[in-house]
């Protein structure tokens, strides 16, 4: 597994973290916070979140788990497109510090692109950077077209978070590329896919018990396997956490790589954006 080399030369390991659905249910939210710090503490510092996450409450377990060890965290967020204004986007920004208990985030996402210029956003991001309120900022869900339109500013973008699995292999045809030939690392949201399905699949499943690995280490592996791809899997569970943590380690042969190619065919032409 290559490390992530940001833009801006920072690194950070291409596992981490995601958040999506933590925060809905008070009764959950110790349990969450604990897989957190589990996951900091096995190597995993990446942590991304989002404002519309359970309404800002999967910030506030974020918050829990990384009370005083903030500088051992690369803490990502998302903005609202509709919160993504000149005016509101700082205002959206100091909401989810404040929920998150610490005074700067490591990046900062357009959540998807909305009616707000990009021009605008990207303004109002570059006043966050000089502010010192996030070190760096980025976009999620955009097509190739969308970052285009960022014009000379793509330079500046940090990331481009999307969909990415064995099932939702879209953004391989161009997305992918494109961001690689600019040096932009893409962060795969979603890399196990959603409900459970893509795990229970017949040929995932014998892939993972020739080689002896877990399905979801065998996905993982898949995704973690292409340079400058970040993943942020969720995971509340420690035993599902320490799964997701080995897969680090998992190498898949030609042959297992030939089979997954089979039952998940590459795209050949230009498929819309997926996004969930």
């Amino acid at each position: 597994m290559t490390p992530i080399t940001w833009p801006d030369g920072a690194t950070t390991a291409a596992l981490g973290m995601g958040t999506w659905h933590m925060g809905e249910r008070g009764a959950d939210r110790a349990a969450e916070a604990s897989a957190l710090r589990l996951g900091l503490d096995l190597g995993l510092s990446v942590i991304d979140t989002a404002e519309m996450y359970g309404d800002g409450g999967a910030e506030e377990v974020v918050a829990e788990a990384i009370a005083g060890r903030r500088d051992d965290v690369f803490l990502v967020s998302k903005a609202y497109p509709q919160n993504a204004g000149r005016a509101s986007l700082p205002l959206a920004c100091e909401r989810s510090l404040k929920r998150l208990g610490t005074d700067r985030l490591d990046l900062y996402l357009l959540h998807w692109r909305g009616g707000i210029p990009l021009q605008e956003t990207v303004e109002a991001m570059e006043r966050l950077v000089r502010a010192g309120k996030i070190k760096r900022w980025g976009v999620s869900n955009l097509d190739v077209e969308d970052l285009e339109d960022l014009g000379p500013a793509i330079r500046h973008c940090a990331t481009n978070q999307v969909l990415w699995n064995l099932e939702a292999r879209g953004v391989e045809f161009d997305l992918l590329p494109f961001c690689a030939a600019r040096n932009m690392p893409v962060m795969a949201y979603s890399p196990l896919g959603q409900g459970g399905a893509l795990l229970r699949h017949a040929a995932l499943r014998e892939v993972a018990a020739r080689i002896g690995a877990s399905t979801a280490q065998v996905a993982l592996a898949f995704v973690l396997r292409r340079p400058g791809v970040l993943a942020i899997p969720k995971a509340t569970d420690p035993a599902h956490l320490r799964d997701n943590v080995s897969a680090r380690k998992l190498r898949l042969e030609p042959g297992d790589l030939a089979a997954l190619e089979h039952a998940f065919p590459a795209p050949r032409r230009k498929r819309p954006l997926a996004m969930i």
